[in-house]
């Protein structure tokens, strides 16, 4: 019998992922070994070098995913035909975004100090790319004369860094639905702005 798309390599391979992130998370990359992530898994360690060279590499991995599938999400975000609409759409899909991948945003940002200096950079360039494209978007405002910024940059890591702690605090079932916690901080961004 031929073996199906999703063949149990590919399996595995997306289960030592999602161990891998689980325990990252919850313990912190240096506090977790590849035994333990096995032992998650229920796999032998041999089978985990089949699907990763070592802990260092599985790591980038796991923030260079988060980090393409965060930058091609956003790329497929329609074009807005105003500055201040833009905004509020990156707001909202920030938040959206990054709420349903608490484990990943937590990784992608705590265990940079892990990387070794080649995986850093092959991070650090996507999170670059991500926090240009809301400078871009605040130097159309500010060009335009809507948004009030003495420097985007500056600006484009102190929303970002807002938007990203919903994470650390927002949990569905809450006080305040996802749609109530994007519209409250939509709010926030535009005054920052000076909208």
């Amino acid at each position: 019998m031929a073996r199906t798309r999703t063949s149990s390599a590919e399996t595995t391979g997306l289960r030592i992922r999602e161990a891998a992130l689980r325990l990252f998370a919850r313990h912190g990359y240096a506090a977790v070994s590849m035994r333990q992530i096995a032992a998650e898994v229920g796999v032998q360690v041999g089978t985990l070098y089949l699907h990763t060279a070592d802990k260092q590499a599985l790591l980038c991995e796991l923030m260079d995913a988060h980090l393409t599938d965060l930058l091609d999400a956003l790329d497929k975000l329609p074009p807005a035909a105003d500055p201040e609409t833009a905004l509020d759409q990156f707001t909202r899909f920030h938040i959206r975004f990054h709420a349903q991948r608490s484990d990943a945003v937590f990784i992608s940002y705590m265990e940079l100090r892990n990387l070794e200096p080649a995986n850093f950079a092959r991070v650090e360039a996507l999170r670059r790319a991500y926090e240009q494209s809301l400078q871009k978007l605040l130097d159309w405002g500010r060009d335009e004369g809507r948004f009030d910024l003495p420097d985007t940059k500056l600006a484009a890591y102190a929303l970002i860094a807002m938007l990203t702690g919903v994470t650390t605090w927002y949990r569905e079932g809450g006080r305040l639905s996802l749609d109530r916690v994007e519209a409250i901080y939509g709010d926030m961004v535009r005054k920052s702005v000076g909208l």
